[in-house]
């Protein structure tokens, strides 16, 4: 869904495929900078056209000055755009037991306003999806991402994901409704139990401060609980608690009636809070080490292998789909891959794109691949990578796009996330 904040001012239209902060599309080689289409991307193996479209093609990638967004965003003197993103909503008083049968995380008495993620995994323990979910008291709320990396002709992550419940519901009282043609987020930089700041919540008409408030006078939200460590749940971080960076990264989404968007982020400009576009929300995202469902995973990652047991997993709550491969993997072995974070060579013109692949120096076969590339404001080009859990801590690497001759490609040095 094609958000109306592109018709900002200055507003440039995301890349379909190229990396957070490159310069040139990768397969046009046109000035993404300036660009104002959407190209369709390519596969990165063959390089033949696959009319795929990136997860944030449908908002702004920035608003004419990304390095100035990234540090207003992390400041908290901005808000992105995430009203591509999907919502449902799920009724019903069997709601919450029912969505903890089904997913990994513990619900069946969650709270109201506590702000919880939830995985589905396929029956082999794969991650399909992340669910970002609150309820309050009467509803659960539950944001998804709305397009990942998927073709243009396919329906968004909403429908699916609103399909299988509804196949799932068998004699439960609950009914699930997709309203994401209603609502519209946005995402700020805030800390759990901070207000809104001013220049947001006095643009908020009365009417959204009222609906499905999670706390008194607040619009429904979902603070991400990253990185947070839950109950009863696994750390595959080398990192000590207190040292993760993703704690620089208290992150919240808002939402609101999808047509109250334009008028809102106008009546809150002149108060002093700016637009970001997705390069800075992407940049703090991949800084916080915060793997994203549609980029970090494939049709083979396991939850362990991007530390997502942190917070989208509880490991004695009962039976779900895919809890014996989890059990497995975390009682007897170690995950296959493991999420690293590269420090990119800072002379290259351009970012690696999502897959292209990640080699040791010298090696013929790559050891893995990259899933976001990003261009931060203090920390330069970076990216998540997910690479074999044997490769060397140490070793010197290299990142080649397709086609790229064996002594080419980009040098980088990896940050371990998911320790070996």
């Amino acid at each position: 869904m094609i958000s109306p904040l592109l018709d900002l001012p200055g507003a440039v239209p995301a890349p379909t495929h190229s990396p957070v902060g490159a310069t040139t599309d990768r397969a046009t080689g046109t000035d993404m900078a300036t660009a104002t289409d959407t190209d369709t991307a390519t596969d990165t193996d063959t390089g033949t056209d696959t009319g795929a479209i990136s997860p944030d093609a449908e908002v702004a990638w920035h608003h004419g000055d990304p390095m100035r967004e990234q540090r207003l965003l992390a400041s908290g003197e901005a808000v992105t755009d995430l009203s591509h993103r999907g919502l449902l909503i799920v009724t019903g008083q069997d709601r919450l037991p029912w969505l903890h049968s089904l997913t990994t995380q513990h619900l069946s008495e969650l709270s109201p306003g506590v702000a919880v993620e939830a995985l589905v995994l396929s029956p082999h323990g794969h991650v399909e999806h992340s669910l970002h979910l609150v309820d309050d008291g009467e509803r659960t709320w539950i944001s998804v991402e709305a397009t990942s990396m998927r073709p243009a002709s396919a329906p968004s992550t909403a429908e699916p994901v609103a399909d299988w419940l509804r196949s799932m519901r068998f004699r439960k009282r609950v009914a699930v409704e997709d309203v994401s043609d209603q609502w519209a987020a946005l995402g700020l930089v805030i800390a759990p139990d901070a207000a809104l700041p001013e220049a947001l919540s006095g643009a908020l008409s009365g009417g959204v401060a009222d609906a499905g408030s999670m706390v008194a006078g607040g619009p429904p939200s979902w603070q991400d609980p990253w990185p947070a460590i839950g109950e009863d749940t696994g750390v595959y971080t080398g990192a000590a608690p207190s040292e993760h960076p993703g704690w620089q990264r208290p992150w919240r989404e808002i939402w609101l009636p999808r047509t109250e968007l334009a008028a809102t982020v106008a009546a809150a400009g002149p108060a002093g809070l700016s637009v970001a576009g997705s390069w800075a929300s992407e940049a703090l995202r991949v800084a916080a080490w915060r793997p994203r469902a549609g980029c970090e995973n494939d049709h083979r990652t396991l939850p362990h292998e991007a530390d997502w047991l942190r917070t989208g997993l509880h490991l004695t709550k009962g039976c779900y789909r895919g809890q014996e491969t989890v059990a497995r993997v975390y009682h007897l072995g170690k995950p296959p891959r493991r999420l690293v974070m590269l420090h990119l060579d800072g002379s290259e013109h351009d970012l690696p794109a999502a897959g292209d692949a990640v080699f040791e120096v010298g090696g013929e076969r790559a050891v893995g691949h990259v899933t976001t590339a990003v261009r931060h404001h203090e920390l330069g080009p970076i990216a998540l990578a997910m690479v074999k859990r044997a490769l060397a801590v140490e070793a010197p690497l290299r990142v080649r796009a397709p086609g790229a001759s064996p002594d080419g490609g980009q040098a980088a040095s990896q940050e371990v996330i998911v320790a070996p």
